[in-house]
């Protein structure tokens, strides 16, 4: 039990530090930094919904991502209403979308699904592509500059950002310790673990991958309005992109797919390294993704259940050289 609170203590001390020092720092640009850290972080929590506890191989979430943004641009550009409205517009579009690409796609199994998903990702983005007049097309949409307006999402400082994304991740991360710790949560894990076997216990697997697939959309939805109030431009190779979506699950397969704080260290990994890659290579097209594959290969290789796995390993026997130590001076 003192074991359990200690480790709490230790991630909360961690969490307030992580959050405190990029506001300290006073550098605009380790700020920017932490702000896509903590985003990329939230959206890895939300796909880890249905992409780790559920363990549906979602390649296409850049789809709700997608949805979110430009729901909350349109209807700011051309009515007037707060992102802060209508990022529930979009998130009620993207449930939409995920209660359709679900019924379509569940069926599917492992690459299938994957590949299904990708698939729909592509079809929102060619779609939005092809809508010149209302959406902009492939140039994309901008955002309309107010300065600072916090009622419509926008502020020139970009602490007001940061604060936001971290109440949404620490949103995100109760979100799935409830998950975790409910029925509904055990429900997924045992549909990860053998689906045919949760049914034959009687779980409603469809309706249980829908529910999760309906709140990872939603999460990531959020998302989507906060990537486009921060960069205040949008385009459908951006919030549409495959890549996009591989990253979201690269990020939390690394971590540890499934666990409470895997997809949000692999965020901490993941990308300030990929910036810290962009800037040794001087900008070199491509390295981002070079970078997430060679991590994504050696914690594969020698853990694959990421780095939650890895840091019980240690932790585990740390404690057991210590106990070793114990009786032997005893």
């Amino acid at each position: 039990m003192t074991k359990s609170l200690f480790g709490r203590g230790a991630l909360t001390a961690l969490a307030v530090v992580l959050i405190a020092a990029p506001l300290i720092s006073g550098s605009q640009y380790i700020l920017s930094v932490a702000i896509i850290t903590l985003m990329f972080g939230y959206l890895a929590l939300s796909w880890n919904v249905l992409g780790g506890i559920a363990g549906q191989l979602s390649l296409g979430h850049a789809a709700y991502f997608g949805i979110g943004a430009y729901t909350s641009t349109w209807l700011f550009g051309r009515l007037g209403i707060s992102p802060w409205l209508g990022m529930w517009a979009g998130v009620a579009l993207a449930i939409l979308a995920a209660v359709l690409i679900g019924a379509a796609c569940f069926r599917l199994r492992g690459a299938y699904f994957a590949l299904a998903t990708i698939a729909a990702s592509v079809v929102l983005k060619t779609l939005v592509e092809n809508a010149d007049s209302l959406l902009g097309g492939s140039r994309g949409m901008e955002v309309p500059l107010l300065h600072d307006a916090p009622l419509y999402f926008q502020h020139t400082s970009k602490e007001f950002y940061f604060v936001i994304i971290a109440v949404l991740t620490a949103v995100a991360l109760l979100v799935n310790w409830a998950i975790l710790r409910s029925r509904f949560g055990y429900y997924l894990t045992a549909i990860r673990n053998d689906q045919e076997a949760a049914q034959a216990l009687g779980v409603n697997t469809t309706r249980y991958k829908l529910l999760a697939a309906i709140i990872s959309a939603g999460m990531t939805a959020i998302g989507g309005t906060f990537y486009a109030q921060f960069v205040m431009y949008i385009a459908p190779e951006i919030v549409f992109g495959v890549n996009f979506s591989v990253v979201i699950a690269v990020i939390c397969i690394i971590g540890g797919r499934g666990t409470l704080w895997g997809p949000l260290l692999g965020a901490l990994l993941l990308h300030p390294a990929e910036e810290l890659a962009r800037h040794v290579s001087g900008g070199m097209v491509g390295v981002d993704m070079m970078l997430y594959g060679l991590i994504l290969m050696i914690v594969i290789r020698v853990q694959p259940n990421g780095l939650v796995a890895i840091l019980k390993k240690i932790s585990t026997r740390r404690q057991a050289a210590g106990k070793a130590q114990q009786y032997g001076t005893t």
